[in-house]
């Protein structure tokens, strides 16, 4: 809430409404329109106003919209302009599957071996996707390999990116075991037979290149696709959390001197490496041993 008298006047009064908006600043190198601006709340005797500061336009600052209370319990916005677009502005749309539309690719789910881009490498006007036998769906939008939730078909994440995945091609194959096998010479194994829902199914997504060149796609460990990459900004803020009071510790418990500490302190992640990671790559070049 905002005051509207002197607070030597009295305590402030309770106007009965709050109003809540989310805000972002991107700094220069990290904004996918290249603007860096920041939000600004305004309070006066009526309300409060919603401004935009520019820091490319040395903080110009834009009125966007206001905020009118009409009373304790009610408020009126109204805005200040029409959306403003910057030339070129061009907003990545996802292409959602649905069910027997011209992209899906049939079989994938049972046979044993499917080419998804048969007739030509991928490009980036490639779409099409599929399911694996495992009810994951993965498709390919804009040059790329996407996940998306198996019960909805919306878009869960990146698989792989565009710089590596373009001119290439995907099949999915099997690579699990064909049937039930029992060593009955193993004891307590005697008279074990295959269960009747037994289905080993697995398949490997794998995509090469005209050279020959295959990389193995594999899955996370729960068996989802999408790649983990950048992690929550919530649990990174705790970690550097303990990592300064790690600092603390070793300058004043152990007395490591002060341009010495950040040399001595480490942090240990499993399975993460590191505490930062943007999703524009997912290339690999490790090789199998």
């Amino acid at each position: 809430t905002f005051p509207t008298i002197d607070p030597s006047e009295g305590p402030y009064p309770n106007r009965g409404s709050c109003v809540f908006a989310q805000t972002s600043v991107m700094r220069g190198g990290t904004s996918r329109d290249g603007r860096q601006q920041s939000r600004l709340l305004r309070g006066n005797k009526d309300g409060f106003e919603i401004c935009t500061v520019d820091h490319q336009k040395d903080g110009k600052i834009r009125l966007d919209a206001t905020i009118t209370y009409s009373d304790d319990s009610h408020e009126v916005g109204v805005y200040a302009h029409e959306d403003i677009a910057a030339r070129g502005d061009a907003y990545f749309k996802v292409y959602m599957p649905t069910e027997g539309d011209m992209g899906e690719i049939c079989g994938a789910h049972e046979e044993e071996c499917v080419l998804v881009n048969e007739s030509e490498p991928i490009t980036k006007e490639t779409k099409q996707w599929w399911r694996l036998s495992c009810g994951r769906v993965l498709g390919i939008l804009n040059g790329m390999l996407l996940e998306y939730d198996k019960s909805t078909l919306a878009p869960l994440g990146l698989v792989v990116s565009s710089d590596e995945l373009l001119g290439r091609r995907v099949v999915v194959i099997d690579s699990g075991i064909e049937e039930c096998v029992v060593d009955f010479d193993k004891p307590g194994m005697e008279g074990a037979e295959c269960a009747d829902d037994y289905q080993e199914r697995e398949q490997a997504v794998i995509m090469y290149d005209e050279d020959n060149n295959v990389t193995v796609i594999q899955p996370n460990e729960d068996g989802s696709y999408w790649r983990k990459i950048v992690r929550n900004k919530i649990a990174r803020m705790k970690e550097r959390r303990r990592e300064l009071a790690a600092i603390e510790f070793a300058k004043y418990d152990l007395g490591v001197k002060e341009d010495e500490v950040k040399e001595v302190v480490k942090s240990s992640w499993g399975p993460y490496m590191t505490t930062s990671g943007v999703a524009k790559s997912t290339n690999v070049k490790a090789t199998i041993q």
